[in-house]
């Protein structure tokens, strides 16, 4: 199997666990928003500690410690998927699993616009196009939330940068998920540990299922996440942008089906803006692949010989 199909396959992967986990995350109440964060971070450094030492590789830490680069790096994804961690996690609990659909659904244009801002990447006619339709489609959300769309736009610009940080560190997807929860651990650990004090952990508090779920978090957590860093060490940002639109349509689906969240005329009018921006970048996006494989095989064709002979 090619690594460009293995990435695909990864892509997939994370992003339909990532778009049946607000199921998950309404098991979880009524534990809040941040004490689930810290369970997060905490079972996940286990699960994934489990899984190196069942492969025993250890060794990547040594080298880590000559590349300040990279822990810096690390640091700063760290503090990235931490925002949108606590972010989605209270826009789910607080019944707005569409908004934070809405957040996954414009991410590839936040991505576009970080290789603007922080790359100072040139963009095509069709991506500012897409990009105004975008703010456009804010603006509307906007009107109709009587505020602006802050938990979408907190989970965008997070992600976006969380991929952007991920896609230039290229760690390997369980050493990297392994370091960057053990940088958090020690907050999560202390915020439990106060909330224990206080006697207001549910830990162990609620029933037996409720614990279960709070600890297999990790698992949770870490399993898409590893698929993700796998995917996007093999596959183009524009590849993984355009997987990624599975995960909010599923979220999207159980905000307006299973959950009942109201969806009003001009929220629509609004979400159907975004979509129509997404359709604009996706078009582009896949022309511009295109072009430039077609590009790439007419610089590899070699010259007839008889005009080679002409010359």
């Amino acid at each position: 199997m090619s690594q460009v199909r293995r990435g695909y396959l990864y892509g997939l992967g994370a992003y339909t666990l990532w778009g049946f986990f607000p199921l998950y995350i309404k098991l979880l109440r009524p534990a809040g928003p941040i004490e689930i964060l810290a369970h997060r971070v905490l079972w996940s450094v286990v699960f994934v500690a489990l899984v190196l030492a069942v492969a025993r590789n250890w060794t990547f830490l040594r080298g880590l410690r000559r590349r300040p680069a990279a822990l810096a790096g690390i640091v700063l994804a760290a503090a990235l998927i931490a925002v949108n961690w606590g972010t989605y996690i209270y826009g789910v609990n607080s019944d707005r699993v569409i908004e934070t659909s809405l957040g996954y659904f414009i991410n590839p244009l936040g991505v576009v616009l970080l290789g603007v801002t922080v790359l100072h990447e040139r963009l095509r006619a069709a991506q500012w196009v897409a990009l105004g339709i975008g703010g456009l489609a804010v603006a509307v959300l906007a009107v109709d939330y009587g505020r602006l769309p802050y938990i979408a736009l907190t989970l965008a610009v997070s992600f976006g940068g969380y991929s952007l940080v991920k896609k230039q560190l290229g760690l390997p997807a369980a050493e990297g998920m392994f370091v960057e929860s053990a940088v958090l651990a020690l907050p999560a650990l202390g915020y439990l540990g106060w909330l224990v004090w206080r006697g207001d952990s549910t830990f162990g508090q609620v029933s037996v299922g409720h614990t279960l779920l709070l600890a297999l978090a990790g698992a949770a957590t870490a399993i898409p996440l590893m698929l993700f860093a796998g995917a996007a060490n093999r596959l183009s940002l524009t590849a993984l942008g355009m997987l990624q639109y599975l995960a909010p349509i599923l979220q999207f689906g159980f905000g307006v089906l299973v959950f009942h969240e109201p969806m009003p005329p001009a929220r629509l009018a609004g979400f159907a803006l975004v979509w129509l921006a997404l359709v604009v970048f996706t078009v582009d996006a896949i022309r511009n692949v295109r072009r430039s494989r077609a590009a790439a095989l007419l610089a590899a064709t070699p010259e007839p010989a008889a005009a080679t002979a002409a010359r």
